[in-house]
């Protein structure tokens, strides 16, 4: 179900788009989740220079998108994971291309990245 944080005030898709992978960390987020599930602690270490604030915001909005399920254990202490959902799959799949482009066109390189797995 595609939720929209600004209804009606779309120009294009990628208008769209942009509005759910906007912000500096979220691509990166999608990134490390499309390896494996993660938890909280794991990913902020993962990710250098990102608080705790700003990780568990970015967290949030692309849980509302549907973009990324959080599933709490009835463990002690308690354990949460974070993974991609189907939409955050296909969403990882959208931009590879983009990637590569950056790969290519901004860091000179050559090689392709890895192909991400069905």
């Amino acid at each position: 179900m595609p939720s929209m944080r600004r209804p009606g005030a779309y120009v294009c898709g990628i208008d769209a788009a942009m509005d759910v992978i906007g912000g500096k960390w979220k691509v990166l987020i999608l990134w490390a989740l499309d390896e494996r599930p993660h938890r909280f602690g794991e990913l902020r270490r993962g990710l250098p220079g990102v608080t705790e604030k700003v990780l568990a915001a970015q967290l949030r909005e692309l849980e509302a998108d549907g973009i990324v399920h959080r599933e709490e254990y009835d463990e002690v202490p308690p354990r949460v994971e974070y993974s991609l959902t189907e939409r955050g799959t296909s969403l990882n799949e959208a931009l590879l291309p983009l990637g590569q482009w950056g790969r290519s066109q901004v860091l000179g390189l050559e090689t392709p990245e890895p192909v991400l797995s069905p």
